[in-house]
């Protein structure tokens, strides 16, 4: 992407944050949601409500826009102003770290997070802010359909991701996740088998 190319996505974003209508807003802050909390996120069709989350789908329409910069592969959401890591993580992994006696155990734990750190430090895209993306940012991907193979996504995005965590928790241990095999939203242990990490930052 050339400089003027990408000062013009940049551009466009900011006009569109200044138009709150034009832009849902999304919560981009980490915070601890109760089902019912998760229940009553806004621009979500909810299909089917469980007791651990809900299946449904974004009632945003979106704008994409798949986009290589310094040969790196973002999605920009014009409708939400996000940049999207256009797949992700290459494998799943638990959310966060854990301490045995004082050291830390990293073949499992703590991958999620270091794998962000590694990818700001390296500047993927141009950019050193990337993050977890909040429950309400992750669910807005969501499709009414498998629209990806057999996934609930746009097939701008890798369907490799099936499942990514959020930054978002359920209790001291729990963490919510976006699953695009079914639909829906769930939450897992953090030092369960894991999920894949999709990052995202605010564009601009």
């Amino acid at each position: 992407m050339k400089v003027r190319d990408k000062m013009n996505v940049v551009l466009i974003i900011a006009v569109l944050s200044i138009f709150s209508g034009c832009v849902p807003h999304l919560r981009s802050s980490q915070g601890k949601l109760s089902v019912n909390q998760v229940l009553s996120i806004p621009n979500i069709s909810i299909t089917k409500e469980e007791v651990w989350g809900f299946c449904g789908y974004s009632t945003i329409v979106h704008d994409y826009e798949l986009m290589s910069i310094k040969g790196d592969y973002v999605v920009i959401d014009y409708s939400t102003g996000l940049m999207w890591h256009q797949s992700g993580s290459d494998e799943y992994m638990s959310w966060i770290s854990e301490n045995f006696f004082g050291l830390e155990y990293t073949s499992q734990w703590n991958k999620a997070e270091m794998w962000i750190k590694k990818l700001n430090k390296r500047g993927y895209a141009g950019y050193h802010d990337w993050r977890l993306p909040t429950l309400e940012e992750a669910v807005s991907l969501l499709e009414s359909s498998k629209k990806n193979g057999d996934l609930h996504i746009d097939p701008v995005f890798s369907d490799k991701q099936r499942w990514i965590w959020t930054e978002d928790k359920y209790s001291s241990g729990e963490v919510w996740a976006v699953t695009f095999d079914y639909g829906g939203v769930n939450s897992y242990g953090v030092h369960s088998r894991g999920n894949y990490v999709r990052p995202v930052r605010s564009g601009g």
